[in-house]
C-alpha cells in the first residue's frame, strides 16, 4: 500500500526528536529530499514513476510539503518499510536473527578485575542487547525465531539497510533496451538531493519520544566525548547503531591504539636508556673536549662559502644524535619485528571472534558488492548476454577498457615522477642553502647570531627548513592527487563498487606512500652515502656545481629523526585539526537559519538534512590515514623510538575525533556488512615485511652503531671506545684542493693558519696523502661494509624466523570461537529438526481424524548422529 501524503496548509506539528509518521506509529526509514527545478519536468515524472515503483514493492511513504521546510524550498519523502517487506527482504538477504539465548556459561571473573573498573562502561552500554544464538531468517518459518514484537524485530540499522537494498535496486524508467534503476543515478542526475536514514534523536539529550531508542545520545555520551577517552569503546552500540563496516573500523582502530601502547612503552625505555647513559657516551665526550675535539680541524662541507670547522662545534648534536644512537636502537628495531608480527596475528583472532559474535561467519562480501555501479551502467553503451543470468547487460569493449588502464598507469606514473621531481628539488635546496647557513653560523666574533649558531648546526639548520619545505609540499600534492586518483578511477569505469575501492585503495596508497616516505628514505639511504672525498668530491647530476650532503660527524641518523618528525607530527595534528574543523564550520554555515526555527519548525529529517553527507569512501581515508601512520612507525622506527607514542597520542584523539565525527556532524550512514578491513590487511602485511628491511638497512648504514662496535671488538686494545673518533676520520693534505673546493678568503675563521694547519680531517675511511694508497679505502672499512651485511642478513633471518614461528603458534580462530560456532550450527540443525517434525505431526493429525493412532516421526533418531552430521 502506498501512503503519499502533500501535507498543505497549517504544519502538523511534530517535536525535534519524531522518527514516526504523523500517525505516530509507522518508523521513518528512510528520507528523500528534492527541490523542485523551474525544468524539472523530466525530474518530476522520475520522481512520479520512481515513487510509484517504491509502492509496489511494498513500502509506505509520505510527503512533507516545502511549504513546512525551514527554507521553503525542500520536499521530504518519507519511508516506511512494514513487517511483509522487512520479512520478505529479511531472507532474501539472509539476514541472521536470534533464535534461541546463549547457553555457553559464560568465563569466570578475571583476576585482578577490579583494576580495570574505571575503564569499564555500563554494562547496558557495552551489551544493549542479549546474546544470542542466530539463524538466517525464514519467512516460512516465523514462530521458530524469537520474535516477542514485529515492529521493533528488525533494529533501525537492519531496517534502513533492506530499504536501501529496495531503492538501490527500485526502477524509474523502463524502455526497450533497459531498466534504468536505482537511487544511486537519481541522486547523480539531480532527481533528488539526497537520500538517508535518520538518527534516532539528538546527540546531546534523549529523545523525548519513549518508542525511540536514543542510541545516537549514549553514544555521544560515553564514547564521543573527549573526556572518555581513556574507556572502552562500546563497540556492540557502534555496530548496533552504525553497521559492521564501521564497527569493523573502530574494533581495529581501538585494537591498534591498545597495541600501540606496548610498543610506546618500549621506545620510550629506549629513549630513556639514550638520556641516562650520556655518562657513557665516550665518543661524544671526545667529540666535545677542547683537547680532543677543539684540536680537530674538519675539512668544508660545502665549496667556496664554507670555511674550515672544529669537530667540538658539533658537540650538541653529538648529544642527541646519541639519544636515539645507541644499544637500545638496534634492540627496538628487533621488538619491533615482533610487535607488528604479534599485532596482526592477534587482530587475527580479534577480528574472527569479531566475526562470530556479529553474526558474519558466513558473511560472503563479494556478493553483497557484486552489484553493477550506476557510472558503470550508464557509461558502458554496449550490451551482451551474461551467461549466468541469461540477461543482457552493460559492458566495456576490451579495447576501451584496455586504453583507459593504461592512461590511468600512465598518470600514476607521471604524479609519482612529480614527487621525486619535488624531492629532487628540496634536495637541491638543501644543497644550495648549505653554504649559506655555513656561512652565516661560522664562527665569528662580530655575528650576532653566535649564540644561536653555537646552539644550532648548519646541518640542523638545514635539515629543519628542508624538512618543513617538504612537508608542505607533502601536503599540496596530496590534496591535488586525491582529485585525480578519484578521476581516473572513475574514468576506468570500475564494474562494481567493490573493484572501484580496490583501484582506488592501490592508486591512493602507491601515491602516498612515495609521497610521504621518500624523503626519509633519502635522508636514510642516500644522504652522506656518495659524497666521494676532499679533492675528488661527487656532484648533483654529475655536472651541476651542488655538492653531495655529508652527514654530520654525530651521524645521519639525527637528521632522519628530524625528518621522520616533522612530517609525521605534522601530518597528525593537520589531520586532526581538519577532521574535527571542517565539517563542523560546514554544518554551522548550513544550518544558521534553521538554528533559529521553533522546534516544531525544524524537524528531526531537517535537522539530519542539514548535517554532512558520510561518502562512502568516507572510511577509505580513514583506513588510509592510519596505515599511512602505521608505516611510519614500523618503517624507520629504528631512527625514532619515539615514534609510538607519538603515534599512541595521536590515537587516542583520534578515536574520540572520528566518534564525534560519527555523531554530531554527519548524516546516519546506511548500515552496512563488512567481516574484515579489506584490502588494508594485505598492505599492512606488506608494510610490516618492509620494515624488518628497512629497520635492519636503517642500522647498519644510518646508523653509527656497527662502525663503532667494530672499533671495539677489532681495532680498540682494551675493548673501550676510547680513540673512536680519531679512528673514524680520515686525513686530507689541504694542498690537494683545487680553487673549486677551496674556502674563499674571509670565510674560514679567524684561529685558522694555513702555514700552521695543513691538514684537515674528514668522515671516512680512507688512506691518508703520501700512501701508497692515497685516499682509496682502508681495510677497516671493508671489514665494516662486511659487518654490516653481516647484521642486516643475522637481523632479517631472525625476524622472519621469530615472526613465521609466532604466526605459527597463535592461530588465527581462537578454539572457544571454534566451539561456539559448532554449538550453533549443531542447535540450528537440531532446532530445524524437532521444528519440522512438530510440524509435520500437527499436520498429519489433522489429517487422519480418523486414525487413533500417533504419527510416529523419526521415532530413534539419537543425539549423536544429528551432531556427527553437523560437525
Amino acid at each position: 500500500m502506498l501512503c503519499v501524503i502533500l501535507h498543505h496548509g497549517a504544519p502538523f506539528l511534530q517535536g525535534k526528536d519524531s522518527v514516526f509518521f504523523r500517525d505516530g506509529k509507522r518508523r521513518i526509514d528512510f528520507v528523500l529530499s528534492y527541490v523542485d527545478d523551474r525544468d524539472g519536468e523530466r525530474k518530476q515524472e522520475r520522481r512520479r514513476e520512481y515513487e510509484a515503483n517504491l509502492q509496489k514493492a511494498g513500502l509506505e511513504l509520505e510527503t512533507e510539503d516545502k511549504s513546512v521546510s525551514d527554507d521553503r524550498k525542500t520536499y521530504f519523502v518519507k519511508i516506511h518499510a512494514p513487517w511483509e517487506v522487512l520479512a520478505t527482504y529479511a531472507d532474501v538477504l539472509k539476514i541472521k536473527v536470534p533464535f534461541k539465548e546463549n547457553d555457553i556459561p559464560v568465563p569466570q571473573d578475571i583476576p585482578m578485575d577490579w583494576l580495570f573498573t574505571p575503564f569499564r562502561l555500563p554494562d547496558h552500554i557495552m551489551n544493549p542487547e542479549p546474546d544470542y544464538f542466530t539463524s538466517p531468517f525464514n519467512k516460512g518459518k516465523i514462530d521458530f525465531f524469537l520474535i516477542d514484537d514485529k515492529e521493533t524485530f528488525f533494529p533501525p540499522s537492519v531496517r534502513n539497510r533492506i530499504v536501501y537494498y529496495i531503492l538501490a535496486r527500485c526502477p524509474y524508467h523502463k524502455t526497450d533496451r533497459e531498466d534504468k534503476k536505482g537511487i544511486k543515478r537519481l541522486l547523480n542526475n539531480g532527481t533528488y538531493g539526497s537520500a538517508f536514514p535518520l538518527h534516532d534523536s539528538r546527540y546531546w539529550k534523549p529523545s523525548r519520544d519513549s518508542n525511540s531508542e536514543s542510541e545516537r545520545f549514549n553514544l555521544y555520551k560515553h564514547w564521543a566525548q573527549f573526556f572518555s577517552f581513556f574507556k572502552e569503546q562500546p563497540l556492540n552500540l557502534i555496530r548496533k547503531y552504525y553497521g559492521e563496516k564501521i564497527g569493523i573500523y573502530f574494533a581495529w582502530l581501538g585494537f591498534y591504539t591498545e597495541m600501540l601502547f606496548f610498543a610506546a612503552v618500549v621506545g620510550l625505555i629506549c629513549f630513556l636508556y639514550g638520556l641516562f647513559t650520556f655518562d657513557d657516551n665516550v665518543w661524544s665526550k671526545e667529540i666535545c673536549s677542547e683537547e680532543i675535539g677543539g684540536n680537530i680541524i674538519m675539512c668544508p662541507l660545502c665549496d667556496k662559502k664554507c670555511g674550515y670547522w672544529k669537530l667540538n662545534s658539533t658537540c650538541n648534536s653529538s648529544w642527541q644524535s646519541h639519544m636515539f644512537d645507541n644499544v637500545g636502537t638496534v634492540f627496538f628495531a628487533i621488538f619491533m619485528g615482533i610487535w607488528v608480527t604479534l599485532f596482526l596475528e592477534f587482530w587475527k583472532r580479534r577480528q574472527a571472534r569479531l566475526e562470530y559474535e556479529w553474526d558474519l561467519v558466513d558473511f560472503e562480501e563479494e556478493q553483497q558488492q557484486l552489484q553493477l555501479r550506476p557510472e558503470y551502467e550508464t557509461k558502458c553503451t554496449s550490451r551482451r548476454l551474461n551467461r549466468v543470468t541469461q540477461e543482457m547487460e552493460p559492458y566495456l569493449p576490451v579495447t576501451s577498457q584496455c586504453a583507459r588502464t593504461f592512461l590511468s598507469g600512465a598518470t600514476v606514473i607521471f604524479w609519482i615522477s612529480l614527487i621525486i621531481a619535488c624531492i629532487i628539488g628540496v634536495i637541491a635546496y638543501r644543497l644550495a642553502v648549505y653554504a649559506a647557513f655555513a656561512s652565516i653560523m661560522k664562527d665569528s666574533p662580530t655575528n650576532n647570531i653566535h649564540m644561536v649558531g653555537s646552539l644550532i648546526t648548519p646541518q640542523l639548520a638545514t635539515s629543519v627548513t628542508a624538512s618543513c619545505i617538504n612537508f608542505v609540499i607533502i601536503m599540496i600534492l596530496n590534496l591535488m592527487y586525491e582529485r585525480v586518483a578519484i578521476w581516473i578511477t572513475d574514468m576506468e569505469i570500475p564494474k562494481t563498487h567493490l573493484e572501484y575501492e580496490n583501484k582506488l585503495t592501490v592508486k591512493m596508497f602507491l601515491f602516498q606512500f612515495v609521497n610521504y616516505y621518500s624523503s626519509c628514505f633519502y635522508v636514510a639511504f642516500f644522504k652522506g652515502k656518495f659524497v666521494g672525498h676532499p679533492g675528488d668530491y661527487i656532484y648533483m647530476f654529475g655536472w651541476s656545481k651542488l655538492r653531495n650532503e655529508e652527514c654530520d660527524p654525530g651521524g645521519c641518523l639525527i637528521e632522519l629523526t628530524t625528518q621522520l618528525v616533522i612530517v609525521m607530527s605534522g601530518k597528525q595534528v593537520w589531520g586532526n585539526v581538519q577532521e574535527a574543523l571542517v565539517p563542523w564550520v560546514m554544518n554551522r554555515w548550513g544550518s544558521r537559519k534553521a538554528r533559529s526555527h521553533p522546534e516544531s519548525r525544524y524537524s528531526r529529517w531537517e535537522q539530519d538534512h542539514d548535517l554532512q553527507n558520510f561518502g562512502h569512501l568516507g572510511l577509505f581515508y580513514e583506513y588510509l590515514e592510519m596505515v599511512i601512520q602505521f608505516g611510519f612507525i614500523t618503517l624507520f622506527v629504528a631512527s625514532f623510538p619515539l615514534a609510538p607514542l607519538l603515534a599512541l597520542l595521536n590515537n587516542i584523539i583520534e578515536v574520540r575525533v572520528d566518534a564525534w565525527k560519527f555523531t554530531t556532524q554527519f548524516r546516519r550512514p546506511v548500515a552496512s556488512k563488512a567481516h574484515s578491513i579489506g584490502a588494508w590487511q594485505e598492505i599492512l602485511n606488506g608494510v610490516a615485511v618492509l620494515s624488518v628491511v628497512t629497520n635492519a638497512f636503517i642500522v647498519a648504514f644510518t646508523s653509527d652503531m656497527i662502525p663503532r662496535l667494530v672499533y671495539m671488538y677489532a681495532y680498540s686494545n682494551d675493548l673501550s671506545m676510547k680513540g673512536y673518533i680519531n679512528n673514524s676520520l680520515s686525513v686530507f693534505n689541504i694542498s690537494g684542493f683545487s680553487e673549486d673546493n677551496r674556502p674563499d678568503d674571509g670565510e674560514s675563521p679567524g684561529w685558522f693558519n694555513s702555514s700552521v694547519i695543513t691538514t684537515c680531517r674528514y668522515r671516512d675511511y680512507r688512506y691518508p696523502s703520501g700512501h701508497e694508497k692515497e685516499y682509496s679505502h682502508t681495510m677497516q672499512f671493508w671489514h665494516i661494509l662486511a659487518a654490516k651485511l653481516a647484521f642486516i642478513i643475522i637481523m632479517e633471518h631472525v625476524a622472519f624466523m621469530v615472526k613465521f614461528f609466532v604466526a605459527w603458534m597463535i592461530p588465527d580462530v581462537p578454539s572457544e570461537v571454534k566451539a561456539r560456532i559448532k554449538r550453533e550450527r549443531y542447535l540450528i540443525q537440531e532446532y530445524l529438526h524437532n521444528y519440522e517434525v512438530e510440524k509435520l505431526k500437527i499436520q498429519l493429525s489433522q489429517r487422519s481424524d480418523d486414525c487413533c493412532c500417533t504419527p510416529m516421526i523419526y521415532p530413534d533418531i539419537s543425539r549423536h548422529v544429528v551432531l556427527s552430521e553437523c560437525l
